[in-house]
């Protein structure tokens, strides 16, 4: 599965996917989220996605190795094509994504081990109940 949608020529290529793996009853969660949608406005060289863990858990049970282990929200998964990207619990600051999203796209991210994990929230970036 690709992570790249289709893009018009004005578009810019997409760097990346951002999700934000976070639940409907968390309001450090629901704080983040117009800061989150407004990051998304800001970067449309990268595919934002937020993800309610429980409304998705089926979804997210089809990973490689089964649904992710989340002990803190926002839990955030930046994936970009070549493998690099992080994963982990964040503050809820857009400046830390701001930050992540630079190095990215300076090519400044370590591998990730969570592969699988992308494409399943890829293929969540479809629903409409998961955009930021």
């Amino acid at each position: 599965m690709s992570i790249s949608p289709q893009l018009s020529p004005t578009q810019p290529a997409i760097q990346g996917v951002v999700a934000c793996l976070c639940a409907g009853w968390c309001t450090t969660c629901e704080a983040f989220r117009p800061a989150f949608a407004a990051l998304a406005q800001a970067h449309p060289e990268w595919r934002f996605v937020w993800v309610d863990i429980e409304d998705h858990a089926d979804a997210l049970e089809t990973a490689p190795g089964g649904a992710p282990d989340i002990d803190n929200f926002p839990t955030l998964l930046l994936s970009q094509p070549g493998g690099q990207g992080f994963w982990g619990t964040i503050l809820p600051q857009a400046p830390l994504v701001e930050r992540l999203l630079r190095q990215g796209e300076q090519g400044r991210l370590p591998r990730l081990t969570q592969a699988g994990l992308a494409e399943v929230v890829t293929a969540l970036a479809e629903s409409p109940d998961c955009q930021p």
